[in-house]
């Protein structure tokens, strides 16, 4: 048999009293009148089980001591059969015989002694209702989250079809997401990364800086052996550091922080905080949205919003720094004078002890070093391939982004055939020529040993 729940949360909860004098019910009865719930009344197990098959019943209250079936029997049955039901004894006599089955066999919540308190009963009663409403609550929440994550799943399943049906702009967006979907399913950081470009997009190509950013501190994460962990953080503070400029109009997006004028220059100072505020619901992003929050501090304490001084300041955050104004200086984002890397990097040197930590620019100077010299291309298994030339079984050594910033592909995606045709059919849609960064398995890289009958007819 199985029990009957309640299907909806105007449900009035309906109590089973149990005792076989009928004195006892009558006065359980006078003191229940005026709860918020239903109260029913059998004189026997038998008579409560009959009641309990014709309606669903939130809570079983019986006596201990009972003919036919006792109050133990009837309860453990309740619990066999109605598993939800709430179970209470009560029980007048002093042997524990009956306690202790109700309680192994049973499973009974609680169990209250006669005579009983009239106030004690009541609280009882409430709170085992209220701990069974919330429990209820619960598993139809699940229930309710289960049926929407399959909903989506249906939503997405008809995603591509529907974008199809949009103009060819929107279609070419969709098969690049389409592309990434894979990648999205692994990585929380790679979603960072999709959102970030596709934010990217509203700002001219010379003056995006996400990407770059990036890279720049997967490189120093790389050489200095920072943890899988804090590199996460790290990368998704790069991807997503200018979140709160987007309610910037386009000229203040694109004009040199130095040369804002007052209300310009104090919302400026505001978008670490609003960048922060925005990714804090985000579980995973709390700590990158703290590193966030603190990138314009200062080694010197005169930085916003909280004006940290030195080491106050979090590490990730001095780093992020670094990285953003290294890049922000040569797209013109900082001064009205646009800089070359070099200029950077000797701007940055004069700016240790004030602007940047000193134990970390010379540092970083090196890491900038090897991101701009292509470090990938000293390893010789490294090549860099047309889209007509990668096969099977390469692996990527560097992000593919598309022309218009959007990234296609994450490092260390092994390729297959499918991918391959879809990267040539989406540089024929953009007109462009991808040079793809790919490391060459060994397999792959060196010719099919001959035989000893080859070698010997040469």
């Amino acid at each position: 048999m199985e029990e009957q729940m309640p299907t909806t949360l105007s449900h009035r909860p309906q109590v089973l009293l149990v005792d076989d004098e009928e004195s006892i019910l009558n006065s359980l009865r006078r003191l229940m009148r005026g709860q918020p719930y239903d109260v029913l009344l059998a004189t026997s197990g038998a008579q409560a089980l009959a009641i309990m098959a014709l309606q669903p019943i939130d809570l079983v209250m019986s006596d201990a001591r009972m003919p036919d079936m006792d109050g133990a029997t009837l309860l453990a049955y309740v619990h066999e059969h109605y598993p939800h039901t709430t179970r209470i004894m009560l029980t007048g006599y002093a042997d524990p015989s009956p306690i202790i089955k109700a309680i192994n066999e049973g499973q009974i919540h609680r169990y209250l002694s006669k005579p009983w308190h009239d106030e004690e009963l009541l609280l009882t009663l409430r709170q085992s209702l209220a701990y069974q409403y919330s429990e209820r609550e619960r598993l139809r929440l699940e229930q309710e989250t289960r049926e929407q994550n399959e909903q989506l799943k249906r939503l997405n399943a008809s995603l591509e079809q529907h974008v199809a049906s949009r103009t060819a702009e929107l279609q070419q967006t969709a098969d690049m997401l389409d592309l990434a979907y894979e990648e999205l399913k692994h990585s929380y950081v790679t979603g960072t990364e999709v959102f970030s470009l596709l934010a990217n997009l509203r700002l001219p190509i010379a003056k995006q800086t996400n990407r770059q950013i990036i890279e720049l501190v997967r490189v120093y994460c790389k050489r200095h052996g920072v943890d899988e962990s804090s590199g996460r953080d790290l990368t998704m503070a790069a991807a997503l550091y200018n979140i709160g400029k987007l309610s910037w109009t386009d000229s203040m997006m694109t004009a040199p922080a130095d040369l804002l004028h007052h209300n310009d220059r104090e919302r400026y100072r505001g978008y670490p905080k609003q960048s922060e505020t925005l990714l804090m619901t985000l579980d995973p992003m709390k700590d990158a949205a703290r590193l966030i929050l603190h990138h314009q501090e200062r080694w010197d304490g005169n930085g916003f919003p909280d004006r940290l001084k030195g080491d106050a300041i979090p590490f990730g955050s001095r780093l992020l720094k670094l990285a953003v104004d290294f890049i922000e200086l040569q797209r013109g984002l900082i001064l009205e004078r646009q800089m070359n890397s070099d200029e950077a990097l000797v701007y940055i040197r004069n700016y240790a002890g004030r602007l940047y930590d000193p134990g970390m620019v010379e540092d970083f100077v090196q890491v900038c070093a090897a991101y701009l010299s292509d470090v990938s291309l000293a390893d010789p298994l490294v090549k860099v391939l047309t889209t007509r030339d990668v096969a099977a079984g390469m692996i990527l050594a560097r992000n593919l982004n598309a022309d218009n910033g959007m990234l296609l592909l994450n490092a260390g995606k092994v390729l297959n055939a499918a991918l391959v045709e879809k990267l040539i059919t989406f540089e024929a849609m953009e007109g462009a020529k991808y040079s793809i960064f790919v490391k060459v398995p060994q397999a792959l890289a060196e010719p099919p040993a001959m035989s000893d009958g080859a070698k010997s007819q040469h």
